[in-house]
């Protein structure tokens, strides 16, 4: 991988990474565009980029990651001991707790289905099919979810809701904002609270990923042969991805707001379309 492929390919993360439209199916195109060969580095940075996308949600949302609620020591009434303690400190950290509660079952998911999941990861028609088919019902979600309803604020069962909702994102191609929003969404939440709520989601599930991927592939990217090529690719790789994440969050939380998710439906559609035509042309596109 050269410096311009890298470049390329985590700006195309930073981009993708938290709007509804599959980075896995944009990885598929900009693999194949640039000629990428999908050797075991290359997989290991695509997913270790995401390091950088991760940075700039918590820099963007710092006040809310390091803000410790404070706690009313009366609605603990007259609990004692390790009980008190506790509720204490699920209060001071409610925050954590709900963002907890949400990465569990993915977390579940892929620990108990992570080589099904794998398999469907290497499909490239799995992956367009669902970027079709996710486009189709993006053009009607806002009808579906679009008015939100009762308290905006994020509780223990929301976040189990939307935690579960994460779960349908294992199937590539599906996307993992898409489904985190719109499982937001369906529980009551505007679109700017449920899409909020789904960048917070991604610290901890993308942060899990990258760390499994690294743990996995570390003897690759630290091979003695090309050892600073390949850390000073992966850094380069994760400045791109946060700049450029930066961005992107801005610019989606201000569309949504504003459009709603038909663009991205017809995009997603677009794309997929494309991928589906080239296979059928028989071009060779892998996933990195």
């Amino acid at each position: 991988m050269s410096i311009l492929q890298a470049i390329v390919v985590a700006i195309v993360e930073g981009l993708t990474e938290f709007l509804p439209v599959s980075s896995t199916g944009h990885m598929i195109l900009a693999q194949h565009l640039l000629g990428v060969e999908p050797t075991t580095f290359v997989k290991a940075f695509t997913v270790n980029i995401q390091l950088g996308a991760i940075l700039a949600v918590v820099v963007l949302y710092r006040q809310r990651f390091f803000r410790v609620s404070k706690v009313d020591e009366a609605a603990l009434g007259t609990v004692r001991g390790a009980k008190r303690l506790l509720l204490r400190l699920g209060a001071k950290y409610d925050f954590y707790v709900k963002l907890l509660v949400a990465f569990l079952p993915a977390a579940v998911v892929g620990f108990c289905a992570g080589d099904y999941i794998d398999t469907l990861l290497e499909s490239v028609p799995v992956v367009a099919l669902m970027l079709v088919l996710g486009g189709l019902f993006m053009l009607f979600v806002d009808r579906l979810f679009g008015k939100p309803r009762g308290s905006q604020g994020v509780g223990a069962a929301r976040a189990l809701k939307i935690g579960l909702a994460q779960c349908v994102a294992m199937i590539p191609g599906v996307s993992r904002s898409a489904a985190t929003i719109v499982g937001g969404m369906a529980t009551g939440l505007s679109r700017q609270a449920a899409a909020e709520f789904s960048f917070f989601l991604a610290v901890p599930t993308m942060l899990a990923a990258s760390a499994y991927k690294l743990l996995k592939d570390y003897k690759v990217l630290f091979a003695a042969d090309n050892v600073q090529e390949n850390l000073a690719l992966l850094g380069l790789g994760n400045l791109v991805a946060f700049v450029v994440g930066m961005f992107a969050i801005r610019f989606f939380i201000t569309f949504l707001t504003r459009y709603g998710f038909k663009a991205f439906g017809w995009y997603r559609i677009v794309v997929g379309g494309a991928i589906l035509a080239l296979t059928a042309c028989g071009v060779n596109l892998t996933i990195t």
